[in-house]
């Protein structure tokens, strides 16, 4: 089998039955060279068995990987290192690509690679969109822009999930770190690490449409964060220190530090003001217990 241009990665726990309304996607795409890369979080609910006739029908090249339940970083970790493709492709399971989503990676990826400091790009990044067309987020005023992540959002702030395509090559440079018994790392933590070094080229055109489903990661994101306090607040530090973040931006940073921090158990208050690396913010602390009330009374169903 001919080297595919795109991995198309799928992370899953048991969303067996929305992987068919992805797989049916993925076979009408007008772009062939490319494979389709699942890694099976744990699941119970036969997803393996789906996945087994969709290789059966040897119309899509898949390469499946079963993992004891670690979480999505983890399974991204795994697939990176299984990923063959020039560009690796993150689509969830309970979501589909438009039919010209992976032709349309191409022809940008590929006009970035004919500028002379296309080493200063790690890949390209469409929009997401709901069934009926919306761009989630609202939508954009450029037609192409280069910049990095961090600006993207923070400098000109840009709304709402994106479909970023990185190159597998640098997406291997920057895995997820790893904590046990810890299975929640946002995944804007490595977008942060590659943002620091390199650019994307952000292109005004759906690839792909979101299904925002109950107990998705979106949906319980706070509730995540809380079970997985040590990736929250290693995100949390790492944003209060970026370079061209706002005051107010690392201000909020450090809040949500502590927000998170509590959940913490086995670190004591000396180790997490070495972590936040700013002594001061710690007479902030005291608004984390605000939040704690907010994500326990007003807010229950992100915070339980």
């Amino acid at each position: 089998m001919a080297i595919p241009y795109i991995s198309i990665f799928t992370p899953t726990y048991n969303r067996g039955a929305y992987l068919s309304l992805l797989y049916a996607s993925i076979k009408n795409q007008d772009f062939g060279s490319f494979e389709w890369i699942i890694v099976d979080d744990g699941s119970t609910d036969g997803t393996q068995e789906k996945v087994n006739g969709f290789i059966s029908e040897g119309l899509v090249p898949i390469g499946y990987h079963f993992q004891q339940n670690a979480g999505k970083h983890i399974a991204i970790n795994k697939g990176v290192k299984m990923a063959a493709g020039e560009l690796f492709f993150i689509v969830d399971s309970d979501d589909t690509l438009t039919k010209h989503a992976l032709s349309t990676i191409v022809e940008q990826w590929r006009a970035v690679l004919k500028r002379t400091d296309s080493a200063r790009f790690a890949g390209v990044c469409g929009l997401r969109i709901y069934k009926d067309g919306t761009v989630i987020g609202g939508d954009v005023d450029y037609e192409i822009l280069d910049a990095s992540a961090l600006e993207y959002r923070f400098k000109m702030e840009y709304k709402g999930d994106k479909a970023e395509v990185i190159s597998t090559r640098i997406m291997a440079q920057y895995p997820y770190p790893v904590i046990s018994d810890e299975s929640f790392c946002a995944d804007a933590l490595v977008w942060n690490r590659i943002a620091k070094s390199y650019m994307l080229r952000f292109f005004n055109e759906g690839i792909y449409i979101c299904e925002y489903l109950p107990g998705g990661i979106t949906d319980t994101s706070v509730r995540l964060r809380k079970s997985s306090p040590k990736y929250a607040c290693l995100y949390y530090a790492e944003m209060s220190n970026m370079p061209g973040l706002s005051f107010m931006q690392k201000f909020k940073a450090v809040i949500n530090f502590w927000r998170f921090a509590v959940y913490d158990q086995g670190a004591g208050l000396s180790k997490k003001m070495k972590q936040i690396n700013m002594s001061w913010s710690v007479i902030l602390w005291p608004v984390s217990r605000l939040f704690m009330l907010f994500d326990k009374y007003i807010n229950p169903q992100k915070g339980k």
